[in-house]
Formats: structure tokens, sequence, C-alpha cells
């Protein structure tokens, strides 16, 4: 699959709280992919994990709001080979506290080759083609 990337939950937050750390990154980078006309993909429980920390760091109306404009978007279910995977991905990196939000978006991209949209090292580490 081309034309899309795969989110990761740190930009999709970033982009929303004027306040974090990658804000401006995360502003520049939306235009970067809207003029390299590339979609943004969310995987389910990437929606579910940005949904909490924008409702509980901005608040219910930053959240009812983010929650709007991303029914918009290009959304995919994990299918249950993508939960066994990022399991199996888990374990290889015992050393690591990857969490299973980001194994699973790390299996998701692997099966669907697509680079990941994420500030989060543990792509690089877990070998998922990140998007820069």
């Amino acid at each position: 699959m081309t034309g899309c990337v795969l989110a990761d939950a740190g930009p999709l937050y970033a982009a929303v709280d004027p306040h974090d750390a990658h804000h401006k990154r995360a502003a520049r980078e939306l235009e970067r992919l809207a003029e390299e006309r590339l979609d943004v993909m969310v995987c389910f429980p990437t929606l579910l994990e940005t949904y909490s920390l924008v409702l509980f760091r901005l608040g219910w109306g930053v959240a009812t709001r983010w929650l709007s404009e991303m029914n918009n978007g290009t959304l995919v279910n994990p299918v249950p080979e993508d939960y066994w995977n990022a399991s199996r991905r888990l374990a290889a990196f015992p050393d690591q506290p990857i969490t299973l939000f980001d194994a699973t978006v790390a299996a998701i991209a692997t099966r669907l080759g697509l680079e990941v949209w994420t500030y989060d090292h543990h792509f690089d580490v877990m070998l998922v083609p990140v998007w820069r």
C-alpha cells in the first residue's frame, strides 16, 4: 500500500497540544504530508490511545473536537495476527519498554508495507521503517 503513512500516537497528540515539545514539528510534518499527498492512516488502538491522552491532558472539549476530525480520516483495524506478531515483537526485545500499542502499530505497518510517522525510537529498535 502506498500513498500513506501509519501514525503513532506521539505526532497525533503533538499536533493538537500547542504546549507539547513536538507541536511545531508535528505541524510542519502535517504540511509536508499534505504537500507529498500522503494520507495519514490511524489504527484503532492508536485512535483510542491518543484520544485518552487528549482527554486527560487537554479536556473533554478538545478531545471531542479531535475525535470528530479523526472520523474523517483513514482508519484501520488490526487483525488477530497483528496482535500475535506484536506479542512476538515484545518478546524479542525484553530489555526495551515497548508498549503493546507500539508493537501493534509496528505489526500493522509491516503487514501493510507502510512507514510509521512517529517520534518514538522503539520503532527503529523494532526495525520498522519510519517516515522522516
